[in-house]
């Protein structure tokens, strides 16, 4: 049995799946990752983007920072791909418990799926930060120079930056959901960014599945592991 028929055959007999999506599955809509050769970690800029998504940065430099974030991070007119069409229909079917994903784009919420949490935030929401008025993420994009409340706050995005943390709710359904469901399916991460990542140790089920183009640190534990490109992998699924 192919790699790709046994990775069938568990989906097939499993109801309890949690899926943890990264950077790799919004690159195939088009975004671009970060750590890559070609990622926005290794693009030239006038700060280097690792201090620019810091949240010291964010305060001390407000219109440096929205320069990059708005020209670099503005993903409102992406297309959910194959990969977040497929969850969104094992959740139909009913065989997926939730979604824990690494990305802020919100292409698996635009895909259709409800049980989603976004462990590094989303570019859809933002908040004043002084009085905590909600703005949309069109709001924020579309302001001329710094997005500001009308009470002259300054409007943040609800991404984690560097030196903030988790939202603490979000991550202890993810150890939960982790430690508790059947199946783990981990697609397009290169598992390096913690504390997301430790949170794969926490999986006690029958099967966790790594999904990559690279190889990752956690191969060795895994039931099943497929070095390929995920638009090939899903191709093959037979799920378009």
């Amino acid at each position: 049995m192919n790699k790709i028929d046994k990775l069938k055959q568990i989906i097939d007999k499993s109801n309890d799946i949690v899926f943890f999506s990264g950077a790799g599955i919004s690159t195939l809509s088009g975004i671009k990752d970060f750590r890559s050769k070609d990622g926005l970690y290794n693009m030239k800029y006038k700060y280097n983007p690792e201090t620019i998504l810091s949240s010291q940065f964010f305060y001390n430099n407000p219109k440096e920072f929205y320069i990059f974030y708005k020209d670099k991070l503005n993903c409102l007119d992406i297309e959910p791909n194959i990969v977040h069409k497929y969850f969104y229909n094992l959740e139909k079917e009913g065989k997926l418990r939730s979604i824990f994903t690494q990305n802020i784009d919100g292409l698996h919420t635009k895909a259709g799926n409800k049980k989603v949490y976004e462990l590094h935030g989303s570019i859809y929401r933002n908040h004043c930060i002084k009085c905590n008025k909600f703005y949309d993420a069109e709001y924020v994009f579309n302001s001329k120079d710094l997005p500001l409340c009308k009470c002259g706050g300054l409007i943040k995005p609800d991404v984690v930056l560097y030196g903030e943390m988790l939202n603490s709710e979000i991550y202890s359904k993810a150890e939960y959901d982790i430690s508790h469901c059947e199946t783990l399916i981990v697609a397009g991460s290169s598992l390096t960014v913690y504390p997301a990542a430790g949170m794969i140790r926490l999986f006690r089920g029958k099967n966790l599945i790594i999904i990559n183009r690279d190889k990752t640190d956690f191969d060795s534990i895994a039931t099943l592991v497929i070095n390929d490109d995920l638009k090939n992998v899903f191709k093959q699924l037979n799920i378009e």
